[in-house]
């Protein structure tokens, strides 16, 4: 049956080579934008999961978890494996999962105690890290009260681990008091990027894969996380509030209780030799989950900008020269988590389109359509 498929394909681009097509109104369509046309049409035919209008670089969408929450899913160096973050299973809160990039080999390689976040596998598959409160306790830290409005939990007992691919041989890698996780690793292998509040804001900090030679990166009070290296290693990317008067009163007196309101943050890339922050959107909308696409020049996120109620979330891709964006994904739901692969031809995220239970959030891989 694929063979079939596939000789029907070349087929049909072989003819297409030879013709001209006449669209509607007596506009003349050049050969290449139709086959372009057609190849993404024949491309959606391979999808199991909806791409909506407007999605024009997305072809071949696959739906890879199914139930569950599901989020944070990054590429293996090679592109042929993911390490994600999933509440599933009859599990309380978050443990740390591989799996192919086809959604096969599912594996958990964390303990299962605690909460856990923010997995990342070493560029040459030797390790992984993520973050977990299970030195702490065994059980999954109290939710938040959401009664404060919406807010995270920035919980003291998140340390950093590095383990073997299976999670086995787990060490700890920070051991300051307060809160440090949302660990990524270097393309080069050499550096952990990653938050803290060891200095009694949540600054981004960078330090040797054993957990040595801590570096402060950022300064300014308010909020500094969520960061990521570029693909060359050379900058990196994250989001950041900086909140002014009362809402700098505000942010403080909640970080004393463990908590943050995510409501304003902005995207933030900085050369890692200059070291001066540039500011990427000034929008006052909640972005965040920024990556760098492969070329260094563009770089992706999630934001709520284009719902005036703030309940929406897509994806945006914004030029860093420019600083001009353009909207991404067109769901009326929540989209979040985008990483490329090193190669630019796959985008991994999280998303709520085509849920079967209200409010579960999967992972979702695309072909990448420039």
């Amino acid at each position: 049956m694929l063979r079939v498929v596939i000789t029907g394909q070349r087929l049909l681009l072989t003819i297409l080579t030879t013709v001209v097509i006449v669209a509607g109104c007596g506009e003349k369509v050049d050969d290449a934008t139709f086959k372009k046309a057609q190849a993404q049409k024949l491309a959606q035919k391979k999808s199991n999961a909806t791409i909506f209008d407007g999605e024009k670089h997305f072809a071949n969408i696959r739906q890879l978890t199914f139930g569950g929450q599901n989020a944070e899913a990054y590429f293996s160096h090679d592109g042929s494996r993911l390490i994600f973050q999933s509440t599933r299973n009859g599990l309380s809160c978050d443990a740390i999962f591989t799996m192919n990039t086809d959604g096969s080999n599912l594996k958990m390689v964390s303990s299962g105690k605690g909460t856990t976040s923010c997995g990342f596998i070493a560029p040459d598959d030797s390790y992984i890290i993520y973050a977990s409160t299970h030195l702490n306790d065994a059980d999954c830290p109290p939710k938040p009260d959401m009664s404060r409005g919406y807010v995270w939990g920035v919980y003291p007992s998140f340390d950093i681990f590095k383990a073997d691919p299976d999670g086995g041989n787990l060490v700890r890698l920070t051991e300051s008091n307060g809160y440090d996780a949302e660990g990524v690793i270097s393309p080069q292998g050499g550096k952990i990027l990653f938050t803290s509040l060891r200095t009694g804001d949540l600054e981004l900090f960078m330090m040797d894969i054993d957990g040595k030679n801590v570096e402060q990166l950022t300064d300014q009070a308010g909020y500094d996380g969520g960061g990521f290296f570029s693909y060359d290693g050379k900058s990196i990317v994250w989001r950041a509030s900086r909140p002014e008067g009362q809402e700098l009163e505000e942010y403080q007196a909640l970080l004393k209780e463990n908590l943050i309101r995510p409501g304003k943050l902005e995207i933030y890339m900085m050369n890692l030799k200059d070291r001066q922050p540039i500011k990427l959107t000034d929008n006052g909308a909640a972005n965040f989950g920024p990556y760098f696409h492969p070329n260094g020049r563009k770089i992706i996120f999630s934001s709520n900008l284009s719902d005036p109620k703030g309940r929406n979330f897509d994806l945006y891709l914004v030029d860093v020269s420019s600083k001009e964006i353009e909207r991404i994904t067109y769901n009326e739901t929540f989209d979040a988590f985008p990483m490329f692969s090193h190669d630019g031809q796959k985008l991994v995220f999280a998303s709520n389109r085509d849920n079967k239970e209200k409010g579960e959030t999967n992972i979702f891989i695309a072909d990448w359509v420039d």
